[in-house]
C-alpha cells in the first residue's frame, strides 16, 4: 500500500479531516479533533511511514507477526504503531484493518453520542 493509498483510506472514514501541523508531506488524519493516524515520506534516515493508534496488546502481537511493524519511537511505547512501507510486506488487507482499528481507538473515547453516531455511519459504510 503506498502513502497515497493510505492517505485515502483514512479520508474514506466517517469525519476524518487532514492536516499538516507537522510541515508538508507529514499529514495528521484526525477524526473528533484527535490524530489516529500519521504519514511521513521518506527522508534519507527513514522510509515512507504510517504510524498509528492501537491497542497495546495488539500491537505486541503486530510487532510480532511483521517486521516492518515497530513501537513509535516518539509516542506511549505501546499505544502506537509505526509501519514502514518501503517493501510492501505488511498485506494491504492488515493494513487497512490497522487504520480501522487506529480510527476505532480515537472514537473509542469520544463522547457517547459522538461514539454512537461515527459508529452507526463506519457500519453504514461497512456494508452488509
Amino acid at each position: 500500500m503506498t502513502p497515497e493509498d493510505i492517505a485515502e483510506l483514512a479520508l474514506s472514514l466517517p469525519e476524518v479531516t487532514e492536516e499538516e501541523p507537522y510541515g508538508p508531506n507529514r499529514p495528521v488524519y484526525k477524526v473528533g479533533g484527535s490524530i489516529f493516524a500519521m504519514l511521513a515520506a521518506a527522508t534519507r534516515t527513514h522510509p515512507d511511514q504510517v504510524t498509528v493508534k492501537c491497542e497495546p496488546r495488539l500491537a505486541l502481537h503486530l510487532c510480532e507477526q511483521h517486521a516492518a511493524v515497530h513501537p513509535w519511537y516518539q509516542g506511549r511505547r505501546w499505544h502506537w504503531l509505526t509501519v514502514h512501507l518501503e517493501d510492501n510486506t505488511v498485506p494491504d488487507e492488515d493494513l487497512t484493518d490497522m487504520l480501522h482499528h487506529a480510527w476505532d481507538c480515537v472514537v473509542t473515547d469520544l463522547p457517547t453520542t459522538t461514539r454512537e453516531r461515527l459508529r452507526t455511519l463506519h457500519h453504514e459504510q461497512q456494508g452488509p
